[in-house]
């Protein structure tokens, strides 16, 4: 425990990390949010169905889940200050290209494939690593850096439809991907030690293998599916509320804000979350599946508050919900490594965002759909609620979870090659797979 409290600092450089994570974060998933904005304009300037705009923003998220993964590899096999930075630039490349399309498959390319890739290289890399530089105060540097999200999200909305009506949407994707090349920065401020404390290699053997080995582990899969069910229906109010807000009848700016209202109680949220579970009173994962739940609940409550067509009542709703989606948010990663250990972070967390991207993929068309059957967005929130409820439910069957006890830390895997067993570590100090060997022997001495 004293080695990895010495390899792992809680300050330093570790903050600097956290302020790197703050504004990429804030420039991937605040920017995301902010597409509801768009949303509207692409419905009427390509004339085309709600549910055919809906795999714009659809196909990005499940492209930043999807190639999450590709970023651990290539974290693995370059430099992750290298892969953020080359993620940035194609997240910029994405929307500068997206400002010029003339119909929606230009989109779907631009917005969604190539800036989702970009998305994809930074968000898992500046995770791990700022996760890695901390460990008692994990989920607090998690949570600040995470709070960006809320803060931009609260800032962007009214930014983007000033924008949209200074500068048309086709302006307004060029100075977004202007500023999305600011990610590049960021990527610049991770030293290139930090690779030592994410990756490990014994013999040639990379942590992809025990990757693969996490699909057959229970905890993981049942982690994997609650979160899987949690994506189909988390982000469909940044799609859809703004939309929604619009039809019930509020004007454009009025509806931008009650996002920006969810935002600021995002930030909060975060915050508030990461400081009550590092008290260490209550199991993260049980702070998890609470947030969870209420969040589902007023996802569900969003589409009757405005029954009432009462601003305030919606507003409320609203600072309710963001509350809760960003409480929960820095609980589901920093559950990751009590599931699967420090030392298979890097991987474990790409693969979940794989696995968890089918859901990103089909949330928000589903939602679209049936907004297009009804002809309104509440059988959408209803539905979206469902899902997030389910996804609570769902991990309350992990192993050991009714515990009021966290439960031993998991094992570190085993790998046997021919008749000789390889214990895998990290690689902090910087020593030869040859000295890792025979400092377990000794150990076993």
């Amino acid at each position: 425990a004293a080695r990895e409290t010495q390899t792992r600092p809680d300050g330093g450089w570790g903050w600097v990390l956290v302020v790197a994570m703050f504004v990429s974060t804030s420039l991937v998933f605040g920017l995301m949010r902010g597409l509801g904005i768009f949303f509207v304009e692409f419905v009427q300037y390509f004339e085309e169905s709600a549910q055919a705009i809906s795999w714009i923003s659809s196909i990005g998220l499940a492209a930043q889940q999807f190639f999450s993964l590709l970023g651990a590899a290539l974290c693995n096999a370059y430099n992750t200050r290298l892969v953020v930075m080359t993620g940035g630039f194609l997240s910029g490349l994405g929307l500068i290209l997206a400002s010029q399309a003339t119909c929606l498959v230009h989109l779907y390319l631009s917005m969604g494939v190539l800036s989702g890739l970009g998305w994809g290289l930074v968000f898992t890399p500046m995770v791990a690593t700022v996760m890695a530089s901390f460990t008692r105060r994990r989920a607090l540097a998690v949570g600040l850096g995470f709070s960006s999200i809320g803060l931009s999200s609260f800032a962007f909305n009214p930014l983007f439809q000033l924008l949209v009506e200074t500068y048309t949407w086709r302006g307004a994707l060029l100075i977004l991907g202007g500023l999305s090349l600011n990610i590049m920065a960021c990527g610049a401020l991770i030293r290139p030690e930090c690779r030592s404390k994410l990756f490990v290699s014994v013999g040639g053997l990379t942590e992809q293998i025990i990757t693969v080995s996490l699909l057959c582990e229970r905890p993981y899969l049942t982690y994997a599916l609650g979160v899987t069910l949690l994506n189909f229906g988390y982000f469909v109010p940044y799609f859809h509320l703004v939309a929604h807000s619009r039809q019930v009848g509020f004007s454009e700016y009025r509806a931008a804000f009650i996002m920006s209202a969810a935002g600021i109680t995002d930030i909060f949220g975060r915050i508030a979350s990461g400081w009550f579970s590092d008290l260490g009173r209550f199991r993260v994962v049980h702070l998890l599946t609470l947030w969870t739940a209420l969040a589902g609940v007023f996802i569900m409550l969003l589409p009757v508050s405005s029954l009432t067509r009462s601003y305030t009542v919606m507003i409320v709703i609203s600072l309710l919900y963001g509350f809760c989606s960003g409480a929960l948010t820095s609980m589901v990663f920093a559950v990751v490594p009590m599931i699967m250990g420090v030392e298979r972070m890097m991987g474990g967390l790409g693969l979940l965002q794989l696995i968890e991207s089918c859901a990103g993929l089909l949330g928000t068309p589903l939602s679209g759909w049936l907004r297009d059957m009804t002809g309104n967005y509440t059988a959408s929130f209803v539905v979206a609620g469902s899902f997030v409820l389910l996804g609570s439910l769902t991990m309350t069957t992990l192993p050991h979870y009714f515990s009021c006890a966290e439960p031993p830390p998991p094992q570190r895997p085993v790998l046997v090659d021919n008749s000789e067993t390889l214990n895998l570590e990290l690689r902090q100090d910087g020593c030869s797979p040859e000295f890792n060997h025979q400092t377990a022997e000794q150990r076993e001495r």
